[in-house]
């Protein structure tokens, strides 16, 4: 990804021709926002997690200098999962996929209670492929008189900067969350990233997700009324993408 700081009315335009040119012989094609936020599903990345800052009274003089219209005071949560513990929301390292890179030869804050948790124990990072079945049920929904199921918008599904919903093992309990979803069309499926126990980590294992929110939905903006609903998931690889797999393979020699 290429980032550029520059004064957009005095450059800008100049510059993204420039680049839009220089990258026609390897295929480069402007995709639009849309495209941007679904590259996670495949790539693998959660991006985004809630920063772990509104109950430690160690973050207190932080939370009192930000300001009340910043990134961290406008989070917006959405999905299945609901909490009134805020801590519920929080992510370990474990769950990002980035155990593989903790190191305890030098100190770092958190480290201490990194160290006590049991590698083993915690959630890992996996793709969820949605049923195509259920997933045309409830495009379906909204074709019938009674009160239709959570939308569904392409690519990108997700409806809150903080997307949770419940993952349920077959005997219906809570082994997960899943985290971001959407459409990706170069593998003509409906995916999204979860942490989810280690019990039920190997792909292939099927598992329910909860999709909607409870009680007829929230009062957010993007969220229309609607049912909730059981969509059948499976276990994947994290990256989803082959080609991403292999990339990371020859760069990095493994895949998470």
């Amino acid at each position: 990804m290429l980032v550029l700081l520059l004064p957009w009315e005095r450059q800008g335009t100049k510059v993204r021709a420039a680049i839009v040119a220089a990258g026609e012989k390897y295929g480069l094609r402007a995709g639009g926002a849309r495209t941007y936020f679904s590259t996670p599903f495949e790539s693998g990345w959660i991006a985004y997690p809630l920063p772990a800052i509104y109950t430690s009274e160690g973050t207190r003089a932080f939370r009192e200098w930000l300001p009340s219209n910043g990134w961290e005071a406008r989070y917006q949560l959405a999905g299945s999962f609901y909490s009134e513990n805020v801590e519920d929301y929080y992510n370990t390292p474990f769950d990002l996929g980035y155990g593989r890179l903790i190191k305890f030869d030098h100190d770092f804050i958190g480290g201490e209670a990194l160290e006590r948790m049991n590698r083993d124990e915690q959630r890992r990072k996996v793709t969820l492929v949605w049923n195509k079945d259920d997933v045309t049920r409830i495009f379906n929904s909204l074709l019938q008189p009674d009160l239709p199921f959570k939308y569904i918008e392409l690519p990108v599904a997700d409806y809150g900067v903080q997307q949770r919903d419940v993952i349920r093992n077959v005997n219906g309990e809570m082994v997960g969350l899943s985290i971001l979803c959407g459409y990706t069309a170069n593998e003509a499926a409906m995916i999204s990233l979860a942490m989810v126990d280690p019990a039920v980590s190997e792909p292939g294992t099927e598992l329910v997700l909860t999709w909607g929110e409870p009680n007829g939905g929230s009062r957010k903006p993007r969220v229309e009324r609607h049912r909730q609903t059981e969509v059948r998931v499976t276990v994947a690889p994290v990256p989803y993408a082959k080609s991403v797999r292999e990339m990371k393979r020859q760069s990095i020699g493994h895949v998470e």
